[in-house]
């Protein structure tokens, strides 16, 4: 089968699964990857979640495949799994079973209460699940296994053969009761048991989409992802085996040939949140991890923002002049007891920000008063008219005769020339930035559209974080808006100082 009609055969079944299967999104899709790329999958959950299900409808996918299903105990004994004794081998004084119809010669196998296996089982299942080998006597089995559903209600008790089987399983799902009332209304009152999958996928097609994934190349972005989460992972003492690591770059190359790429790029690395976990209590935290890594690449306006800030940051410097006495303004006083919102909307940056009251520092001052020019001031931390209610003209006459004091807020001329080029470069990079981000949107979109192992629910947490970028933008140009206003108004500020002058 061609990639194309691969796709849209995964496509197909997908849809199907959806239908029945509500609120299964993720297992679904983790269900068909494990098939195709070989690995094992374990369904972890309270009894009733159609957990066995599921994993037995998915099975029903695969045409010319033989399928193997038991329920485990922990009196189970390895002639239910692996077959009964040769009484004609035992005739010869030879072990050996008849395993035709057990678990060594299925392509596909359902163990349902995996976790319940005991020691008499544990070794050989072992040995199928991870080499596909199994030891039939003194005869060596390739078994031509792909993939073994693991359903069970609860994770393996801390023993070390336990451990060892629950690590074989490389995705995992923790699956929950169904939340929404209209899709537990539709589980209800439709028969599930009765849907049978009419798309199939054949044993050949997931040999060969094996084959034709295993030499893909893996992006540098995505190298530098995995090597990321394993340094977060490891001090979150999070710990994956080597195995798990080889196996899940394999899966990612898989679902990248399957959609038809020629290289596995960022976008299949969300897939790691069901490969990683050891305890339901980490998804989150791993998902969390993986998102914000996921969205992290392309256009980064960090450090433009940071050299925007340090350029605004530099001008006020320069501007400071710290005055001899606090003043505050009357008017302001007065209509902050009038309202509880305490803002106003500044003429300077055009957006809300609390209203002056104080002012410490003659650039503050000068601001307000160019914003205001008809409120008065009175000295010292109370808000009252000790002072009087003396214009801005007044107080700059005071200040210079008690004080000596004289505004001096312009720039230098050559600190001004200095800033002006530099503020004319970052809104270059501004707008090169914005156009970048609203390309890479539509093109993260597409992404997510084409590529069918990333769930709704992924798409649209990964969208949400990658806007958040906007802001970034729009605070940028707010902070370069703040800065052209300091610059251009020093002409303004210059007659301000000429009116306190004359005065």
């Amino acid at each position: 089968m061609k990639v194309l009609d691969l796709k849209n055969t995964i496509l197909n079944i997908k849809q199907e699964f959806s239908g029945y299967f509500k609120e299964r999104d993720a297992e679904i899709n983790g269900s068909l990857l494990a098939l195709l790329s070989g690995e094992h999958v374990l369904l972890l959950g309270p009894p009733g979640t159609a957990k066995t299900l599921l994993a037995n409808k998915i099975c029903e996918t695969i045409e010319g495949g033989n399928f193997f299903h038991y329920l485990l105990t922990r009196f189970s004994t390895p002639e239910e799994v692996f077959g009964p004794l040769s009484l004609k081998a035992l005739e010869n004084d030879e072990f050996s079973r008849r395993v035709e119809g057990y678990l060594p010669t299925a392509h596909i196998a359902l163990l349902d209460e995996i976790f319940k296996a005991n020691s008499s089982i544990l070794n050989s299942l072992l040995t199928v699940l991870n080499e596909r080998k199994y030891y039939n006597g003194k005869e060596v089995l390739d078994v031509p296994l792909f993939s073994v559903f693991g359903a069970s209600n609860e994770l393996p008790e801390e023993d070390e053969s336990l451990e060892a089987l629950y690590d074989r399983f490389l995705f995992r799902y923790s699956v929950d009761y169904i939340q929404h009332e209209e899709n537990l209304e539709a589980l209800i009152f439709e028969n599930t048991e009765d849907f049978l999958p009419s798309t199939k996928l054949s044993i050949e097609d997931l040999r060969g989409i094996q084959k034709k994934a295993r030499d893909m190349r893996v992006d540098p972005e995505v190298r530098a992802i995995i090597r990321g989460l394993r340094r977060e992972l490891k001090n979150s003492k999070i710990f994956i085996s080597d195995r798990r690591w080889k196996k899940i770059i394999n899966v990612l190359r898989v679902a990248s040939a399957v959609n038809g790429h020629i290289t596995v790029n960022r976008m299949t690395v969300v897939l790691l949140q069901h490969m990683l976990w050891d305890l339901p209590e980490q998804k989150e935290t791993i998902r969390k991890l993986i998102l914000d890594r996921v969205v992290s690449g392309g256009t980064d306006t960090g450090k433009l923002k940071q050299n925007v800030l340090d350029l605004r940051n530099s001008v006020y410097i320069c501007l400071q002049q710290e005055l001899p006495d606090p003043v505050a303004c009357n008017k302001c006083f007065e209509e902050e007891k009038k309202t509880t919102s305490g803002m106003r909307t500044s003429r300077f940056t055009g957006v809300k920000a609390p209203k002056s009251l104080t002012f410490n520092n003659a650039l503050d001052f000068l601001r307000h008063h160019t914003e205001f020019p008809t409120h008065t001031y009175s000295f010292g931390l109370e808000y009252s008219n000790i002072n009087g209610a003396m214009s801005f003209e007044a107080v700059a006459e005071h200040f210079r005769l008690k004080y000596g004091f004289e505004f001096k807020l312009s720039l230098d001329y050559g600190d001004k020339k200095l800033y002006e080029k530099e503020y004319e470069n970052l809104e270059e990079r501004l707008n090169y930035f914005r156009k970048q981000v609203q390309e890479e949107e539509k093109a993260l979109e597409e992404t997510l559209r084409e590529n069918i192992w990333v769930s709704g629910q992924d798409s649209k947490e990964i969208m949400i974080k990658y806007r958040s970028k906007n802001t970034d933008i729009y605070e940028i140009a707010s902070h370069l808006k703040e800065i052209r206003v300091l610059l251009e108004k020093q002409k303004i500020f210059d007659v301000e100082l000429e009116k306190a002058e004359i005065a």
